[in-house]
């Protein structure tokens, strides 16, 4: 089978807001979602500033959050967006066939909860105890620590407690590809729906890094920004003065349905998926390959699949984290790919304003991009001031953008060298062409 593939919903929980209008708005607006953390002190840390989720309270979203009791953030995150996309999209359990309703997750590891997990490992643990100690042990444990939450270590966590919510016992995936993850589900879902495995799938992802091991792991790699005395400006993708990203967290979440099911039910088709690739650049474990070959043939397979050229592409929602390393090797990947028309594409990025979300980050800029082809909208790339003369294409600096907006190329790039590309557009009610 080959099944077309479209998006009837979508949801997320962001930095700038968790209403798809309200954080599209501010978006447009060219605000900033950055400020000095404050879930926990971080006021010794080289990088003091993050892209925190506020004011979130999961019953907002969902009526019956009680088996959901303990869930870390990364976890809730996920349950928001979700529950937002599906009322987004219309759907009603009791009139799916929840065997071919699925999940395609990208997300990472949970917030660590670093008290309760050494609480419970001191207390009252001896080596060589006998069985009597062994069950004492595990019940003062037990007791130490919130047993719910440090499940949520296990990366499928997220993945369960999504199923639980919307009843969906289709094909159950989670990928942990850093920060292409969500967008790797997002593709591998339409994969499914393609060959005819499942009729409605949830893809997206979640994470929540912003915890002392997160920070300090990404400090030791030198990838923050340290700009901490001025916030909104610390994330400057493609910028000359750009020293790094800004740490991000939250969850984005699509419906993806065959054409043919989302006809039968009366959907509101949002947008049509129709490229897809995913490539390794097997060079290093951190560093992208300095000439992005694995960007490149991402994108060519992305294009191929959707049997489009460069040329079609109105524009791209780039991976942009602000780093030296990536804006310099995707504006060199995105002109490989684009020639002779690499400049009159505008490309930009929203970590600019949100912040680098991790495994979430791709799931959340691809809504952007529905929301750029329903409005005709391109997002800012912020704090753009100091053109760096090898990042020479446009770039929407600093202000939101008026365009024709019917085709669209979405980019993220993982550490160790994954990437993965997505092409939307705009829905049309005739034979797509593969």
């Amino acid at each position: 089978m080959n099944n077309r593939v479209v998006i009837t919903g979508m949801g997320w929980i962001t930095p700038m807001g968790h209403s798809i209008e309200d954080v599209w708005k501010r978006l447009l607006g060219a605000e900033s979602g950055i400020s000095q953390t404050t879930i926990f002190d971080a006021g010794s840390f080289p990088t003091s500033i993050s892209a925190e989720v506020k004011n979130f309270r999961l019953s907002d979203f969902i009526d019956d959050i009680g088996p959901h009791g303990g869930a870390g953030r990364n976890t809730m995150f996920a349950l928001g967006a979700c529950a937002q996309a599906w009322k987004f999209a219309k759907l009603d359990s009791a009139k799916l066939d929840l065997d071919r309703v699925g999940i395609y997750l990208g997300s990472g590891e949970g917030s660590l909860d670093f008290e309760a997990y050494t609480g419970a490992a001191l207390s009252g643990w001896r080596p060589h105890t006998n069985d009597v100690d062994m069950v004492k042990w595990a019940q003062v444990a037990f007791e130490r620590m919130n047993v719910v939450r440090e499940l949520e270590q296990e990366p499928n966590m997220p993945l369960s407690h999504l199923a639980l919510m919307t009843g969906a016992r289709g094909p159950a995936m989670n990928c942990l590809t850093a920060c292409a993850a969500s967008t790797q589900a997002i593709g591998e879902a339409t994969e499914i729906l393609r060959r005819g495995d499942a009729d409605v799938m949830i893809g997206g992802g979640a994470h929540s890094m912003i915890h002392p091991l997160g920070v300090t792991g990404f400090n030791r790699l030198t990838a923050l920004s340290t700009a901490n005395e001025n916030p909104s400006r610390a994330s400057r993708p493609f910028d000359a003065q750009r020293g790094g990203f800004v740490l991000g967290e939250g969850a984005g979440m699509v419906i993806l349905e065959t054409l043919d099911h989302a006809q039968a039910r009366g959907a509101t088709i949002l947008a049509e998926v129709v490229g897809y690739g995913s490539t390794a650049d097997a060079f290093r474990i951190t560093d992208q390959h300095p000439e992005g070959e694995g960007a490149i043939a991402a994108m060519k397979e992305a294009l191929a699949d959707a049997g489009l050229s460069a040329k079609d592409i109105q524009y791209v929602n780039a991976h942009g984290t602000g780093t030296r390393e990536n804006d310099g090797n995707e504006t060199g990947a995105i002109k490989a790919v684009f020639g002779d028309v690499a400049k009159a594409c505008p490309v930009s990025s929203i970590k600019s304003m949100m912040g680098h979300l991790i495994a979430a980050a791709g799931a959340v800029e691809l809504i952007c991009c529905v929301l750029a082809i329903r409005d005709n909208m391109l997002p800012p790339t912020t704090n753009l001031d100091n053109f760096d003369p090898d990042c020479d294409l446009d770039y929407v600096p600093n202000r939101a953008r008026k365009a024709t907006v019917n085709v669209v190329m979405s980019n993220s790039f993982g550490f160790g060298g994954q990437n993965d590309t997505l092409i939307i557009k705009r829905f049309k009610e005739v034979p797509h062409n593969r």
